[in-house]
């Protein structure tokens, strides 16, 4: 699993949006929300292709990324391991937590409930 910090997971979430793209496509998208500086984000490209999160072409004399994972993929392995790390493994004391704390919307309710069913309806 790619570790990412939390700046290299917003370039990565930047380039999933519409890949590939060029540094500068990258840049634009990011320049709306963050104040960072055109160098900080091509130094988390940099990064981002040595952990084997990017790949990039050369076209003349710009870099082309694209990613090597897609946003779904990275997103089950992190909460797999969030879940291995933080609750042994078991996704109801997570889910116990958030309706304790009442952070379950009726929607974030309905939306387990179907899960729940549509996984129960395919185990018979």
């Amino acid at each position: 699993m790619i570790e990412l910090s939390k700046a290299e997971f917003e370039v990565l979430d930047a380039l999933w949006l519409n890949h590939p793209a060029t540094a500068s496509q990258i840049i634009e998208r990011l320049s709306d929300d963050k104040q960072w500086h055109e160098k900080t984000i091509k130094t988390l490209l940099g990064r981002l292709v040595k952990k084997g999160a990017l790949s990039f072409k050369k076209d003349g004399r710009q870099y082309i990324y694209t990613p090597c994972m897609e946003r779904a993929e990275y997103t089950l392995k992190e909460s797999q391991n969030f879940i291995e790390r933080f609750f042994s493994g078991r996704i109801a004391p997570l889910v116990s937590g958030f309706a304790k704390s009442e952070q379950l919307s009726q929607q974030d309710i309905n939306e387990l409930k179907k899960v729940i069913d549509d996984w129960e309806k395919q185990q018979k």
